[in-house]
């Protein structure tokens, strides 16, 4: 059977009190992946739509002849989204239920809660002169009150409405302690609740980004050609989170949680600034350990905490200047594992299409032939818009053309690979031997033929080596940074520039730099002592390479009775692991950060040093051996397969290295990109957003003021979500396969009537529409899959 993982990357957008209704889409997400774990393990009995997920893994089983595994490595986001990527991490990691933070939502989430204490109106006489105002505004008939909310909840949110009018003025009426609280509150929940296996493949990473804004800036160095160096402010942070090289079950100690999702959702107007402060009273005030606070500072604000002001940092809302963390997931693409063929998908959760997040006035204009003429934006109108919509709401295209041009570098690349194949399998033939690939492979005997191809494909790549070598040499350096960045986190910009500086400085005085010999052909021993001692990425990148190759060639035709095959797909795995951990500063040692601050005055001990600790040599016997002990184990025609490849991609790197800047032979596939929102979903109820959310209204503040609001839009996040992921699934089947309409029909009535089984004894406010979906989901049709 062909195995495939559809991998889902989330970038989850902010919403302010939409945050429920994607808490719906993001816990359907979680029963999705949940379903996948279940029907790989053999598990039977999941919960709600969990049922209908694993039968429609079985019939794109029987369909395609693809066993498929679904799961989210990969979570971005924003404000409201920022909190809901946050727990769904932890629950992906851990394998903790989302079941207790619902409840929490639908309890909490509420404008009497959320209220700051000292802002709550102390009695009913409190701004007396402000009760016949919100009674005019909000009672009266043909009022925003009588429009726009539904008879069940008009008394509720007009009581609601009037205390939070007469709050506190000129100053946020929620309390940043009072959300820290809730917080908190709902991990101990979720961690008293039940919990399962955890939903991800062993070995495989979890990354998680956050999005918050510095209020007041902090310094970035730019270097220009004259003058040499201006400062200018930078405001965007990203606080991220990953579980490689994690011991542990969690994404992150949970104060740090709590500091990420707390932050991305502070709301300007709505909540107070967030500063580290906030969240030390609660962590006393609860006797919680939070041991890693001063090094969790100083990776995230690694200025701030240099200038002794870390805590004082006062952060505001992601959304403001990125609400939509694309770039952040892009890059977090680089250096994955990949097990087997890879459909990666990144999907966005955007709640409010094409809705602004305020709105100042209504639209205005004319019907005129050319259709409505809108009119110009007025004084306040115009400074709001520019100060916050305008930033909000900034399209996607720039990531999206991101993502197309990487999806281009790697067709280029296997195309390139492909015709390269019988040219490279020939000249390793001729050089080794045509009998080497059958005799007995031994650790030694593959140690000496990766030498020589090594060496004789510098060789053979004749004048085009020296680029080559230099190509690498950049990539070594990058690397060299990146672990120096992770080792010494307090380290400020300059410092790194100037670093760098000083680690070329010193390879052009180790003579580095001088990639061939004189006569322009092969490359230098000094150089090849170098890669040796320093290149981590060509061993990922050949690994990850044998991987694909395994997965394309050998893999497909599958077999039970080949157990080479499987040990090969996990030695493979063993190896890599043998090479990524050693990029992590835990494997490195604590003191290696000394030697990254000394570094600008003696590169070259660092460099020995860092040379010492990775002990690459011994790395390379070790994969040999793993790597042979699968050989041996596998049928004559795939060792040769396996060991061809193996030996000979150096010749491929030569020609594909300039493509892939960085990539890797990871996720070998193209990106998709999908979204879910309430827009794209008609099969139960056409007109998007404004015929199915309640949180929409008030400026997308609606759901704070009515648990039947809340419980609406949470029920149709799960509807939403159930049926693009659906949709999602299906459009993995491979080309030529497909499921008739009749059976994707009777899958989406069959996971909504689920839903509702399921929730309906919970959402106690909203019987009727419960009612009216009922009567609407049966008129869906379709024949039972």
């Amino acid at each position: 059977m062909r195995e495939k993982e559809l991998r889902l990357a989330l970038i989850c957008y902010g919403g302010v009190s939409l945050a429920i209704y994607m808490h719906g889409v993001t816990r359907e997400i979680w029963h999705l992946i949940r379903a996948s774990r279940a029907y790989h393990d053999g598990d039977v009995g999941g919960e709600g739509s969990e049922n209908v997920y694993s039968d429609l893994m079985a019939k794109i089983e029987a369909v395609a002849g693809t066993k498929l595994r679904i799961f989210t490595d990969i979570v971005a986001g924003s404000s409201a989204g920022g909190i809901n990527g946050v727990f769904l991490s932890q629950a992906i990691v851990t394998g903790q239920s989302l079941a207790p933070l619902t409840d929490l939502w639908l309890e909490k989430a509420d404008v009497e809660i959320l209220l700051d204490p000292d802002a709550r109106p102390l009695s009913r006489f409190s701004k007396f002169w402000a009760i016949p105002i919100a009674w005019m505004i909000l009672r009266r008939k043909g009022g925003a009150i009588d429009r726009m909310v539904a008879d069940e909840a008009k008394e509720e949110v007009a009581t609601k409405l009037s205390r939070f009018v007469r709050a506190r003025w000129f100053a946020p009426p929620f309390g940043g302690q009072v959300f820290s609280g809730l917080l908190l509150d709902a991990f101990d929940a979720m961690a008293k609740g039940m919990t399962g296996k955890a939903l991800l493949p062993q070995h495989q990473p979890l990354d998680l980004f956050v999005t918050v804004t510095d209020f007041a800036g902090h310094d970035q160095v730019l270097m220009l050609n004259s003058p040499s160096m201006v400062v200018e402010s930078e405001h965007r942070i990203t606080i991220s989170f990953s579980t490689r090289g994690r011991d542990g079950m969690d994404v992150a100690a949970i104060p740090e949680l709590v500091f990420a999702a707390r932050a991305t959702a502070s709301f300007p107007g709505a909540f107070p600034p967030f500063s580290a402060h906030e969240l030390d009273a609660q962590v006393k005030a609860r006797g919680i350990d939070w041991a890693g606070r001063d090094t969790f500072l100083q990776r995230i604000l690694p200025q701030q905490y240099a200038a002794g002001v870390a805590a004082d940092t006062m952060l505001i809302d992601g959304s403001v200047l990125a609400n939509a963390p694309f770039n952040q997931a892009i890059e977090a693409l680089r250096n994955r594992p990949a097990r087997r063929e890879v459909d990666r998908r990144f999907v966005y959760i955007d709640p409010k299409p094409g809705r602004p997040s305020f709105r100042f006035g209504k639209r205005g204009g004319t019907n005129t032939k050319d259709g409505i003429r809108m009119k110009p934006p007025g004084f306040f109108s115009t400074i709001f818009g520019a100060t916050s919509n305008i930033p909000r709401e900034q399209p996607i295209r720039d990531s999206l053309e991101k993502l197309e041009g990487r999806t281009e570098r790697i067709e280029r690349m296997r195309q390139i690979t492909d015709s390269l194949r019988l040219e490279v399998e020939s000249t390793i033939e001729k050089l080794l031997g045509k009998t080497w690939f059958l005799s007995q492979p031994t650790p030694e005997r593959l140690n000496k033929w990766r030498s020589t191809a090594n060496e004789k494909g510098a060789q053979a790549a004749g004048y085009s080596y020296p680029a080559y070598g230099h190509l690498k040499m950049a990539g070594v350096v990058d690397d060299i940074m990146a672990i120096a960045r992770r080792s010494y986190p307090e380290g400020d910009p300059l410092h790194f520039r100037m670093l760098r500086t000083a680690i070329r400085n010193e390879i052009r005085t180790r003579g580095l730099d001088a990639m061939a010999h004189d006569k322009g052909v092969g490359a230098t021993k000094e150089s090849i002592q170098f890669f040796k001692q320093h290149d981590i990425r060509f061993r990922i990148r050949r690994l990850r390479f044998l991987a694909r190759r395994l997965a394309h060639e050998i893999e497909a035709d599958y077999s039970g009775e080949d157990v080479g095959t499987k040990v090969m797909h996990d030695n493979i795995y063993a190896c890599l692991s043998l090479f990524l951990e050693r990029e992590t500063s835990q494997f490195l040692g604590t003191d290696f950060g000394l030697f990254v601050a000394k570094g600008i005055a003696e590169p070259g001990k660092m460099l020995d040093s860092l040379a010492g600790r990775l002990d690459l040599v011994e790395a390379d016997g070790l994969a040999d051996q793993i790597l042979c002990d699968a050989l041996l184990q596998m049928p004559e025609d795939s060792r040769r397969i396996m060991l061809l490849g193996y030996i000979g991609y150096p010749l491929y790197d030569i020609a594909t290295l300039p493509l892939l800047q960085g990539e890797g032979l990871d996720e070998f596939d193209p990106v998709k990109v999908d979204r879910i929102s309430p827009e794209d979903c008609n099969s139960i109820r056409t007109g998007g957003a404004a015929a199915t959310l309640k949180g929409i209204e008030f400026n997308n503040f609606g759901a704070f003021f009515s648990r039947s609001y809340r419980e609406n839009d949470y029920l149709w996040g799960r509807l939403h979500g159930a049926e693009r992921l659906i949709d999602i699934v299906l459009s993995s089947l491979p080309a030529g396969t497909s499921v008739d309409d009749s059976a994707v029909h009777a899958f989406k009535r069959e996971a909504f009537e689920a839903i509702l089984d399921q929730e309906e004894p919970r959402l106690t406010r909203i019987k009727p529409l419960i009612a009216s979906l009922r009567s609407e989901i049966e008129s869906l049709g379709g024949t039972a899959p």
